[in-house]
């Protein structure tokens, strides 16, 4: 069985070049050969996480660093699940686009059969990292469970499954932001435990302490992270709009039309302004401000340099999210410094 690179794929991917040649198909589809969705999954989180800990003033220990390694072990795993689900529900859609009829599920590499079990292993691995965390984060990872399932209708639904996948793709910055403002899980369960044995809410007042809690400002985060998603997901979508055309899908991209450009414009001006809302509600200092400015000239920078009908370029600008992003997550980390 042998795989050619995909169109939006780097021609230099680890996977082409490196990968046993059985793997190829499974980690394509899972889009490890394409790391940028990764990361568009995980910053959100590692954004949540140092919102917490700079809106609280918690110091970075052991269980804060294996938040950010547990995120981005997460954010790969369940990232290549939610594609894989992807796939299955739009393999005959994606037969009839030149850019997706090459994945490993429309191209005959990898059965239905085959991809349900790899998003069911993908997502036990991923449910043994989050048990690892409180029970409200506990709680909010299995609440994005819907928000994953529901997203590959959405573009037979509603002109806007970008803001779909805005709601899925933040949900990290909640769910980050919970996960650092208590302990282990499974202090969770002992506040439960302890509550029915007992029925002394006194005792239990540290454990309760510890099953991790949300702010505002996580809120105005996500609310943000929506508004930039709508944004680089629209550009990202104007690679297919004569195949979506043809195919009957529906986009943003569609939707706005000639308008496209003012369209990303407003979505990132409101992208800066609520994470400027969240960097408020939580305190932040001047270094984040400083921090915001970049993050928007670089946007501004996207919206500038956008020419909807060069693909390649569309493809470019989407992938400079990844330096927005961190951008943004700098901003927040650092905020406590004096200038």
């Amino acid at each position: 069985m042998t795989t050619a690179p995909l169109p939006d794929a780097t021609r230099q991917n680890w996977v082409d070049r490196h990968a046993p040649e059985r793997l190829k198909p499974w980690l394509k589809l899972g889009r490890f050969d394409r790391p940028i969705g990764t990361w568009l999954l995980l910053l959100p989180g590692w954004q949540g996480i140092a919102l917490a800990l700079q809106h609280y003033g918690r110091p970075f220990g052991l269980y804060e660093l294996w938040l950010v390694i547990g995120f981005g072990l997460g954010a790969a795993l369940m990232r290549g699940a939610g594609c894989a689900v992807n796939d299955i529900v739009d393999r005959d859609f994606d037969a009839q686009v030149a850019r997706t009829a090459m994945r490993p599920i429309p191209a005959g590499q990898i059965s239905v059969r085959q991809a349900c079990a790899f998003v069911i292993g993908l997502c036990l691995v991923s449910l043994c990292i989050l048990l690892s965390m409180n029970l409200l984060s506990v709680l909010l990872g299995a609440l994005s469970l819907f928000l994953v399932a529901a997203y590959p209708f959405m573009k037979r639904i509603t002109w806007w499954p970008q803001a779909w996948l805005g709601l899925t793709f933040n949900w990290g910055a909640l769910l980050g932001f919970a996960a650092a403002t208590g302990g282990l899980f499974s202090l969770g369960w002992l506040y439960i435990l302890q509550v029915k044995l007992s029925g002394d809410a006194f005792w239990l007042a540290p454990e309760l302490d510890q099953m991790g809690r949300l702010a505002w400002s996580a809120g105005l985060l996500y609310i943000g992270g929506l508004f930039w998603t709508l944004g680089y997901d629209t550009i990202y979508a104007l690679q297919d709009i004569e195949d979506d055309v043809m195919a009957g899908v529906k986009s943003s991209a569609r939707r706005l039309g000639s308008q496209v450009k003012p369209g990303i414009a407003v979505f990132y001006v409101l992208a800066t302004f609520f994470a400027g809302l969240a960097g408020w509600a939580a305190g932040l200092g001047p270094v984040f401000y400083a921090g915001l400015v970049l993050y928007g000239l670089h946007l501004g920078w996207q919206v500038a340099k956008l020419r909807p009908e060069d693909a390649p370029a569309c493809l470019a600008l989407f992938k400079s999210n990844r330096e927005a992003g961190l951008i943004l997550l700098a901003a927040i980390a650092f905020s406590g410094l004096s200038v």
